[in-house]
């Protein structure tokens, strides 16, 4: 144990201290941030660029006057000839159109859409949306139906979604914030366990292939070297995730500050100051309602147990393959068997996890130790039952004491092997050699 500690401690001082830790720890925050920023002006200069000009030749006679302009939205009445308008068309500014609508337009429900390059997919489905609106109104006179009368009709339905809890009482479901909080530790753990796994696998290709290795093998046992290096890098991806976390929120505060005007803050509160009063009572019952149907101290437990297992199975195989393969291009034919339940587990906790949390698939994908880090923390926000977390906790730690047995083996042998490309006919000639 006293060895294991001291690899641990190596493995910690030494990556932390490098100049690529604190570069990236800080750089990769900044790189979010101006993400996050580009992403806002780059959209809402797209949405400034969509402004289309529609030239507007109705043969049908009564439809141009009943199109509205909107904000990205003009129509011209042109009254050019067709063909000059479009020869006109020819090298004009981008996202400029012209719309014919037939005599029989009511009839064949068709029009005409030219564009100088290819058709604003916004615009088109704009022009679409009103001429709909159109066809529905003229249907509507022939009905004889007051159309003015329909629009004033208010359809919209509040569904109030409660569940029943195991004590017989009711409560809000909030099924959105606990989809949202799914779809987020799904990311989250996905990521984290390929960076921080292939971290592992990383360290051992290098001191491998710098023979390093020879010399600390002749005084720990292979798997006293093995867990030091999984436990030291699963430190220090920890400590730089904690601090991405961290700063991440700082700088996401102070580029809110800087971004939101001071003038247009305060004209948007004025704006806002009556409707604020009267909802502000309710949107704070609500956000509390909201917070009351998940059982945080049970999700973060939940986080730290699933996360830390699944970290440790996934970084054991890691480091195996690390140890078999001279360099990461030999690695990816490895880590590709490898990483397929993480992947599969997390392309399905976009659709059938959160879609039917408590189903067959989900609750088996939950057992399953390669596959549960994700699944599990998924389920957990929907309410699970406190027998299947139990069971898939245990099933977790047997899943990662035989996973560690199995690397151990393969590691002892592949550590010291070099020249030669391993094959897994070889990994497991490696599995069944006795010390």
């Amino acid at each position: 144990m006293h060895k294991i500690r001291l690899i641990i401690q190596r493995e910690y001082i030494t990556r932390v201290k490098k100049r690529s830790f604190l570069l990236t720890t800080f750089l990769v925050p900044l790189f979010f941030i101006g993400m996050y920023i580009g992403v806002i002006f780059l959209t809402k200069k797209s949405f400034d660029d969509t402004h289309a000009i529609v030239y507007v030749f109705d043969e049908e006679g009564t439809v141009a006057p009943s199109l509205e302009n909107t904000k990205n939205l003009t129509y011209t009445h042109s009254n050019r000839a067709l063909q000059h308008q479009i020869d006109s068309l020819k090298g004009s500014e981008k996202n400029t159109n012209i719309l014919v609508i037939p005599a029989n337009f009511f009839e064949a429900r068709r029009v005409e859409f030219l564009s100088s390059g290819k058709p604003n997919v916004v615009t088109q489905k704009e022009v679409e949306s009103q001429l709909g609106e159109i066809v529905r109104d003229h249907a509507y006179q022939k009905l004889g139906v007051n159309t003015d009368s329909i629009k004033n009709i208010n359809s919209s339905v509040s569904v109030n979604a409660k569940e029943i809890t195991t004590d017989g009482e009711t409560r809000d479901s909030n099924t959105e914030i606990a989809m949202g909080i799914s779809l987020a530790l799904s990311i989250l753990v996905y990521i984290s366990l390929f960076l921080y796994g292939s971290q592992v696998m990383r360290g051992i290709i290098e001191e491998k292939s710098s023979r390093i290795i020879e010399v600390i093998i002749s005084s720990v046992k292979p798997f006293q070297l093995m867990m030091g290096k999984i436990i030291g890098i699963g430190m220090v991806g920890l400590t730089q995730f904690v601090l991405w976390i961290f700063l991440s929120l700082i700088l996401a505060g102070v580029a809110s500050t800087f971004l939101v005007s001071k003038e247009d803050l305060m004209s948007q509160m004025t704006q806002n100051e009556s409707l604020s009063q009267a909802t502000s009572s309710s949107s704070q019952m609500e956000l509390y309602s909201a917070l009351q149907s998940i059982n945080f101290p049970e999700l973060i437990i939940c986080f730290f147990v699933f996360f830390i297992g699944g970290y440790l199975i996934y970084s054991a195989l890691f480091a195996a393959v690390g140890s078999a393969v001279d360099s990461e291009t030999e690695a990816s034919q490895f880590t590709m068997p490898i990483t397929m339940p993480l992947l599969l587990t997390y392309a399905l906790s976009f659709g059938v996890l959160i879609n039917d949390p408590h189903g067959s698939i989900s609750t088996w994908l939950s057992f399953i130790p390669f596959t549960s880090p994700i699944a599990m923390l998924v389920r957990v926000p929907f309410g699970v039952p406190t027998w299947q977390l139990i069971v898939s906790a245990l099933l977790l730690i047997g899943g990662f004491v035989l996973t560690t047995w199995f690397a151990a083996r393969i590691y002892r042998v592949g550590i010291l092997m070099y020249g030669k490309k391993p094959s897994y006919k070889e990994l497991l000639k490696w599995f069944r050699y006795k010390n």
